[in-house]
């Protein structure tokens, strides 16, 4: 495999750039934006929630599977290239249709479909690294790649977001287009590709079938969510019936049952997906499928926190959606700094201190920063939730650094494919879980009384954040 100089290591990783800007785009600034033009203030949660959560099935199932098929391509312009291009002709496409949504339903639509489309293109993409770089220059691919997929944060949040703030979505559309599109051409001229010669003999049952493995999974636990949250609003709310009335009993018992929903569905889904995907090896290697715990636990957390943000500026700030898309793409620029900050120092502070030390630091400062978040809701200062943010930022920036090194020194180094695409679980089951529930019990309870909902979905983010610092004490090197 012939060596990489110093911008191969950019051509190959350049893409990452164009995807997540589209990505951050996408679910930080034109969803959320438009779901509250769209959708009455007490539903805009459960709005969110729901598409965000639909979508994910569609990532969830089409990222596999295109880079699977990818595998196995023969085209004479490469494995990965083709799906590139054609994806993001789609992408194209989809994003002038979110630009042209007239109401929620045709914007659920334009994203569903636009979440087909990005998919197509991302789960080939991340075969470019293997392909082509040498294995003793894949530590510094790898982190050109973790800095092109930080840098949108920012780049975002001062461009896209601001003009949206300013009333021009259409311009921001235009913008996340042509960034997107400038990027898949450069790809698609700079990087070589040498054509496979040969489809590979390899069935796509057992890959496609640990995927459904996945989908399993997320269907449990979301089933366990229901059942063990409903019997812990259950209690608390007839513990709390003699005391306070029905009424107040009753979000009691919503929004405590909600947080634990959303612990036992991460709990459940996981060791759920991972018993269906590897069988007895889940149990061998409980290790690892703690792991994975960890992992969902602080990515449903900080991935909502980012989703609900804008709702929250709008209710605190009274604020229209246009204002708050501002004001959170301040918060993005900030957030993105921080993350960026300490996802540079983060490796040298997991190597100086351990992996598994700094992931549950991460844990702990992240949860921090949403205790400080709960506190500005009914006394709500920019300049306050401004520091939560970098708070979250900068725990967010050495998780990210840290804990997926953690969890490449927890799998059999002969089988570490199949244990890391079980990563996906966390991925995706992230949204699904912080927003997808998340999301109606802030309706609700904001509809009791304004402000309850987003300090008990807050306050839960930030319980969230500690409980993967807690899960780390199963986080261990099994032996088989």
């Amino acid at each position: 495999m012939k060596r990489l100089r110093w911008y191969d290591f950019i051509a190959i990783n350049l893409f990452w750039l164009g995807l997540n800007i589209r990505n951050t785009a996408i679910g930080s600034v034109f969803t959320p934006y438009l779901v509250a033009v769209f959708v009455p203030e007490n539903k805009v949660g459960t709005a969110l929630g729901f598409i965000s959560a639909a979508g994910l099935v569609i990532a969830m199932l089409v990222q596999p599977a295109a880079g699977l098929l990818s595998d196995r391509s023969t085209s004479r312009f490469g494995r990965r290239r083709p799906y590139i291009f054609i994806g993001v002709l789609f992408d194209l496409v989809f994003l002038a249709a979110i630009a042209m949504s007239g109401n929620y339903w045709m914007l659920l639509v334009a994203t569903l479909l636009i979440q087909f489309s990005a998919n197509v293109s991302h789960g080939p993409l991340q075969g470019l690294i293997p392909d082509l770089t040498p294995e003793d220059q894949r530590g510094r691919a790898s982190a050109i790649k973790a800095v092109m997929e930080l840098i949108p944060i920012i780049l975002v949040g001062f461009t896209i977001a601001q003009l949206v703030g300013a009333g021009k979505l259409g311009w921001a559309v235009f913008v996340t287009g042509a960034a997107l599109l400038a990027s898949m051409l450069l790809t698609v001229l700079w990087v070589k590709e040498k054509p496979l010669a040969e489809k590979p003999s390899v069935s796509l049952k057992i890959p496609m079938l640990r995927v459904l493995g996945i989908l399993a999974g997320i269907a449990v636990g979301a089933a366990a969510g229901l059942v063990g949250g409903g019997l812990v609003g259950g209690l608390a709310g007839l513990a709390a019936w003699p005391f306070a009335g029905k009424v107040t009993a009753l979000a009691i018992a919503v929004g405590l049952g909600g947080v634990a929903a959303m612990i036992v569905a991460v709990v459940a889904g996981v060791w759920a997906g991972a018993y269906a995907t590897l069988d007895r090896d889940a149990l061998r290697q409980s290790g690892f499928t703690w792991w994975v715990v960890n992992r969902l636990l602080f990515l449903a957390a900080v991935t909502s926190v980012q989703g609900f943000a804008p709702f929250f500026l709008m209710f605190a700030f009274r604020v229209s959606a246009e204002e708050a898309a501002s004001m959170n793409g301040d918060l993005m620029t900030i957030i993105g700094l921080f993350i960026l900050a300490a996802a540079f120092a983060g490796g040298w502070v997991a190597d100086r201190f351990g992996r598994k030390r700094v992931v549950g630091f991460s844990g702990l400062l992240s949860a921090l920063g949403g205790v400080m978040l709960v506190g500005t809701i009914w006394a709500p200062h920019l300049t306050m939730i401004y520091v939560a943010g970098g708070v979250i930022g900068m725990g967010a920036g050495l998780f990210m650094t840290a804990n997926w090194a953690l969890g490449t020194d927890l799998v059999p180094p002969e089988e570490a494919g199949r244990y890391l695409g079980i990563s996906n679980l966390a991925g995706a089951g992230a949204g699904m879980i912080g927003k997808g529930i998340g999301g109606p019990l802030a309706d609700y309870l904001n509809g009791y009384q304004p402000g309850l909902g987003f300090f008990t979905i807050f306050a839960g983010y930030a319980l969230l954040f500690a409980l993967s610092t807690v899960s780390l004490i199963w986080v261990r090197k099994d032996e088989k």
